[in-house]
């Protein structure tokens, strides 16, 4: 690590922990700051709903909502990494599907389920690189390349399912059953989710990697300028976009306990909309992982709370749309509210 790269390091921690003495404040504090704005919103939501239905507040609803959104949660925390540094997965839909697919065809040809998941999460590593590399190659913004490999991957999953269900797999194998179970009362999906939070919440605030993608998102030319490998970390961070999505993928599949190639559709465009929820702008530099997690779980609530208002589902995406633009705009209003008491 060079002098320049170590100093752009240093300014972006220093930046991000809002500068000089005044800056040097605990983590945890930082992070309930950064985070109020989305997470105030969601807590309204829900009371908003629970007030007049209150069955909403039960824990067994509460449980199900959100584990409704472990998958886009999941997509979510690998697309922060991406749009922190200015790049965009568009191919989290068909990455989704195509693993899925692959895992279930491993598992009914006789491969031990739980060994299928490695396979699986490797698939999504490798369609990460395979985004990153033709990124860098053909020179062209990520957004154009995963737009494309969002369609090949899709359909590379309906090619290999032949554009049926995967079914006739083996459910009472402990895979089915405990990871797609409620071990501890709680969906193990959601188990999961709270790890991954955890360490992808270190590693984007605490890691030198974390560091070079925001740097990078920053100003790519300064960066660029000062030593760090923008294409290596450009990998690695589409890399981890598609490994996320690939472990929702195998949650998935121990859930629905089969392979469904259509399964995935838009939910690229609810990851994006999770992470800038969440607080994670499109202009790179920044992002947050917890926010983007609290975004997915917005949407869930909404669609939930449309059931209990009995809303007709032509103005779901209405309903959807106007809550995303209330929850951007308040959680804008709170974070300059912030930086003029600082």
């Amino acid at each position: 690590m060079t002098e320049t790269e170590r100093a752009v390091d240093d300014a972006e921690r220093a930046r991000e922990q809002g500068g000089g003495a005044r800056g040097r404040r605990p983590v945890p504090r930082r992070l309930v700051r950064d985070e109020l704005g989305v997470l105030l919103v969601l807590g309204l939501l829900v009371a908003g709903i629970g007030i007049p239905y209150p069955d909403f507040l039960d824990t067994g609803n509460l449980l199900s909502t959100a584990h409704n959104s472990v998958y886009i949660s999941l997509m979510a925390c690998g697309m922060v990494f991406a749009l922190a540094m200015r790049e965009v997965d568009l191919s989290v839909g068909g990455t989704y599907a195509m693993c899925l697919v692959i895992g279930a065809l491993l598992v009914r040809e006789g491969v031990d389920p739980w060994l299928a998941v490695p396979v699986v999460l490797l698939t999504g590593i490798a369609l990460g690189i395979f985004n990153a590399l033709v990124t860098t190659l053909l020179a062209l913004p990520s957004f154009i390349v995963t737009l494309g490999t969002l369609m090949l991957f899709r359909g590379v999953g309906l090619a290999l399912a032949d554009g049926k269900q995967i079914t006739d797999l083996p459910l009472d194998d402990s895979f089915f059953t405990f990871a797609g179970g409620d071990p501890g009362g709680v969906p193990f999906a959601l188990w999961v989710l709270v790890a991954v939070v955890v360490i992808l919440a270190v590693v984007l605030t605490r890691t030198r990697f974390g560091a070079r993608v925001r740097a990078i998102g920053s100003n790519p030319d300064a960066a660029a300028f000062s030593g760090i490998p923008v294409v290596r970390t450009r990998i690695q961070a589409l890399a981890l976009s598609g490994l996320t999505t690939a472990c929702a993928a195998a949650l998935a599949l121990a859930f629905y306990g089969a392979g469904d190639p259509t399964l995935g559709q838009g939910y690229e465009l609810q990851a994006i909309a999770a992470c800038i929820i969440g607080g994670t702008p499109l202009a790179g530099g920044r992002g947050s992982v917890v926010g983007a997690v609290a975004g997915a779980m917005i949407l869930s609530v909404v669609a939930a709370g449309l059931v209990f208002f009995e809303v007709p589902i032509n103005w779901t995406s209405f309903a959807t749309g106007g809550v995303i633009l209330v929850a951007v705009a308040a959680d804008s209003a709170l974070r300059r509210t912030g930086r003029r008491r600082t």
